[in-house]
Parts: structure tokens; sequence; C-alpha cells
């Protein structure tokens, strides 16, 4: 019997440098735990953030209460196997806007939203990562019964469609019901 081979773990120097390629450019990969993971969003997981993401950039301009993007790439600077990619991010306060690479902090409130191909278990645990590493909310958004999981360093929560989601005191004053988040304006 042949021992396999566990492929060798990638670092984050490593990760970022791949994206000076133009066959990684304009892909979706994030580093997790040193292995490089693709996302794969569909149409729905596309509405969704946007339904998010839409009156959270309204509310973070008008407070002007820092930055809210998609898609971007977070790293711990004490995490050398690690670049994180929420669907949504916030970030508090007026820090130098980062131009190139990883942003090099994790975001104040993250929002993960469940594609068909994601597991649950996976999603937790990143959840987990961003909360052990200084996130102070972070949401997981499951079309699949149209619940949305909240956390907090110390609190786990469910939203359902009768439920608001609160931005609490990183978003003070946000909130958006849990139906419009879920909402097919085509429908």
């Amino acid at each position: 019997m042949m021992a396999l081979q566990k492929p060798r773990a990638v670092m984050a120097d490593e990760f970022e440098a791949m994206f000076d390629s133009p066959e990684y450019a304009e892909r979706l990969l994030e580093l997790i735990d040193g292995e490089i993971v693709e996302k794969m969003p569909t149409e729905e997981h596309g509405l969704i953030v946007g339904n998010i993401y839409a009156p959270m950039w309204q509310y973070v301009v008008q407070h002007k209460a820092g930055r809210v993007v998609m898609e971007v790439r977070y790293r711990h600077p004490d995490d050398p196997r690690n670049v994180r990619l929420p669907d949504i991010a916030f970030i508090a306060g007026n820090r130098p806007l980062v131009r190139q690479g990883s942003v090099p902090q994790m975001p104040d409130l993250v929002v993960e939203v469940k594609s068909p191909s994601d597991s649950l278990k996976k999603l937790r645990e990143k959840i987990r990562y961003y909360l052990a590493n200084g996130t102070r909310l972070a949401f997981l958004v499951i079309p699949e019964g149209q619940v949305i999981e909240g956390y907090r360093p110390d609190e786990e929560f469910h939203l359902f469609i009768g439920d608001t989601l609160s931005g609490a005191d990183v978003l003070p004053g946000f909130s958006l019901p849990v139906a419009a988040i879920f909402a097919d304006p085509a429908a």
C-alpha cells in the first residue's frame, strides 16, 4: 500500500503573488488553512448579496461609517495560511485604502451567502475564523429555508422571514427586513 501525499500548503504571500498572473486575476479564490478554494456563486447567490449590499452601501455612505465592499480579500497579519474572501465586508472608520493585495485586517462585519456547492460546516468554520480574528458581527445567509444565522463573539442567533437584520453596535441604526434579503424583484 502506498501512502498518499498531502498537497503542499500554500502560504499567503505565494497566494497573493498568483494574482499578478492573468490566469488568476479575475477568479474568486481564497486561501483557507493553506488550501486554495475557488468560490462558485450562482444567480441566486448574486441576487441575495446585492439585496444586502445595496441598502448597506447606502447606509454607510449616508452615515460616513466606513467602507462596505463585495468580494475583497482580507488577511490577518499574523496568519500566513489564510486569505479570506467574504461575500460582503464592512470596516468602520477611515483607514488608508488598500490598492493592491489583501486588506491587512479582518472586517468588523462579514456576510457569507451559501451557494448550493457550499458546505454549511465549512461556512460556519469560516465565520468562527472571522470572529476569532477580530470580526464583531457575522451573518450566514442560507437560501434554503430562508434563514440567517447571526454571530457575535459571544452569541449566536437566527433570523427568519418576519425578522429584521440589524447592524447592532457595528452599524448602529442599520436594519433590513429579512424578507427583503430573499426578495426576487423579477417575481
